[in-house]
């Protein structure tokens, strides 16, 4: 979406996702925006060190950059998004918190070996919700009639 402040366009965008265990090891990216490899292997080392080491008693999200990282975590998963710095930090807390019951719903208690086998059903969920870095669609109930239809075919 796009929205208009004075005679400035601001382009929403979500720049990637990133799901990694307290360890480090990312098990889903998806990058929106281009980036070199040597660049998102870096970014992912510095936005897991910025999430473990921060103190839960502070907000889900900080400036990263020139970016925002807006994260949350769930059992040993940290779910993190890099928007623009002008987003809203709310949207997109609720959209991990979607994708997060989407995922339970679908898998049935989703853990971290469910995303790691069944990494390919992770990215269609991921794309049902997003296209090229905008949300798209936010109904749970849509979105696991589309799940469904999706599974027909395999």
């Amino acid at each position: 979406t796009q929205s208009t402040w004075g005679t400035a366009k601001i382009h929403i965008m979500i720049r990637f996702i990133l799901l990694q265990n307290r360890q480090g090891k990312t098990r889903l990216s998806k990058w929106y925006a281009p980036f070199e490899d040597a660049e998102k292997r870096k970014l992912q080392d510095e936005i897991h060190r910025l999430v473990v080491a921060r103190d839960p008693k502070h907000t889900n999200f900080v400036e990263f950059r020139n970016y925002k990282i807006i994260y949350r975590r769930y059992a040993g998963l940290f779910f993190s998004l890099c928007v623009d710095i002008a987003d809203n930090e709310l949207t997109y807390l609720e959209f991990i918190h979607l994708f997060v019951e989407v995922l339970d719903q679908y898998f049935g208690n989703v853990c971290e070996l469910d995303l790691v086998f069944n990494f390919q059903k992770v990215y269609n969920i991921l794309d049902e919700m997003i296209l090229g870095g905008e949300v798209m669609e936010t109904s749970k109930a849509i979105l696991m009639g589309q799940l469904r239809e999706l599974d027909k075919f395999d």
